[in-house]
């Protein structure tokens, strides 16, 4: 699957481009902004884009009013279809966010029910009760999405609201020709329905790409075949920046040793999760992080662990955001790409990750570990990178046994002889590329 060997970018629209927090029904083309943006995603070694909802809602995207339409705060259907065309034009595809799982109070079958009741032919999309009475003071009680009753849940046991949301896909693929969907609360979706999409979206489009949104639990519940192809690994994400603030990277280490590890019992070996430091329902990786010099090594890490890297608008040069300045500060307006060393280096992990198959495929096992530091190696066939990352400041000998006398640094160019180990220097991550593996 081509998403295997990606790197992708993580865009919330409504926020990046300044739009109105409420929809004012308003039609404006801010989405030709964003072509601004492709030569820097071009510089990043950016394969794919996913952008957070961008059909017509009630407030933030996920409280969707019409499937079929493009946000007017964002622009029209022909604006977002010369959008992905340009993406395309530059060898970079396009992932949307599938709000399946809830709509919002303004979707217009909901509405339907508002004004009908039990008359509305549309009653049954939904989870309703007429004997009670909702938190808005509707003449019926309905489900809300985890107690949140501006987001009504949909039945996806229904055959119409299935039939609805298959041939809303059908017309995304049809007319702005998008590669693959990220799942919105995958977890609360109903597994008949995900393996419906998938065989529905297979016979659309054969690479189309699914990703579910999975926060804890077993990930092989919705990933493999007829299934999705990828979930988003929180357990790594929680690893990465707590392993550096608690100095302590047997947490992350132990937590891909237990997902890619080489023993039988491995959970998702072979399986391609999507990596994170941070997304739009999160505290920024720039925010969170205690020690600022840790944030390359961070990323470091991410790029040469197993999985799918994913970088969050703005976090490649390190804007800040708190989960508890509210949504708003974490999916911030920002009107120019901008570039400074953190950018550099991510570009330069993303360059070593697509000169690399074990980067990409490789197995993982564990060589050197330490509270401060760590050495895993990726090896496929004849290649195997060895991930060196110190996060003291002062420098550190590693010693382990490596097959190859010599190794290229796949972020330096220097030869380097690793047959009794390397010398990390304080704060730094190395990617060494075996010879004769």
């Amino acid at each position: 699957m081509w998403a295997d060997e990606c790197i992708f970018y993580q865009i919330y629209p409504l926020g990046l481009l300044g739009a109105p927090q409420k929809n004012d029904g308003v039609c404006v083309n801010r989405l030709e902004q964003l072509e601004e943006w492709i030569p820097h995603l071009q510089k990043l070694g950016i394969g794919a884009v996913y952008f957070c909802p961008i059909f017509e809602s009630d407030e933030h995207g996920y409280d969707t009013r019409d499937f079929t339409k493009i946000d007017c705060r964002l622009g029209s259907n022909a604006d977002f279809a010369a959008l992905t065309k340009k993406f395309h034009e530059a060898g970079i595809r396009v992932v949307l966010d599938g709000v399946f799982n809830h709509v919002g109070r303004g979707f217009w079958a909901f509405a339907d029910v508002l004004k009908n009741g039990w008359n509305s032919r549309y009653k049954d999309w939904f989870y309703l009760n007429f004997d009670g009475r909702s938190n808005y003071g509707d003449p019926f009680w309905y489900e809300g999405w985890e107690g949140c009753f501006h987001l009504v849940k949909l039945n996806l046991r229904n055959e119409e609201v299935i039939a609805h949301l298959l041939s809303a896909v059908e017309g995304w693929i049809r007319e702005f020709d998008i590669d693959g969907l990220r799942l919105d609360v995958a977890y609360s979706l109903d597994l008949d329905f995900v393996r419906r999409l998938r065989g529905f979206c297979d016979s659309k489009k054969p690479d189309f790409w699914l990703c579910g949104e999975m926060l804890h639990g077993d990930y092989n519940r919705l990933l493999g075949d007829g299934l999705l192809h990828s979930v988003t690994n929180y357990e790594c994400y929680k690893g990465l920046y707590s392993s550096f603030n608690s100095m302590n990277l047997f947490e992350i280490v132990h937590s891909l040793l237990r997902q890619f590890g080489p023993e039988p019992w491995t959970l998702y070996k072979g399986k391609h999760l999507l990596s994170f430091a941070d997304n739009h329902d999160v505290t920024r990786a720039a925010s969170i992080l205690q020690n600022p010099r840790h944030l390359p090594l961070l990323y470091g890490l991410m790029f040469g662990m197993p999985g799918i890297p994913c970088i969050y608008y703005g976090s490649e040069w390190g804007v800040q955001g708190e989960k508890s300045w509210g949504d708003a500060a974490l999916r911030p307006q920002i009107p120019h790409p901008q570039e400074n060393e953190l950018t550099e280096w991510i570009a330069r992990l993303g360059r070593a990750r697509k000169e690399s198959c074990a980067l990409c495929y490789g197995a993982f096992s564990s060589l050197v570990l330490t509270n401060h530091q760590c050495v895993f190696a990726r090896a496929i066939e004849n290649e195997r990178v060895l991930v060196c990352v110190n996060a003291s400041e002062n420098a550190y000998d590693a010693h382990f046994s490596a097959s190859g006398q010599e190794a290229k640094d796949l972020l330096t160019g220097e030869a380097i002889n690793v047959q009794n180990g390397c010398r990390l220097e304080g704060y730094s991550v190395r990617y060494l590329q075996l010879k004769n593996a």
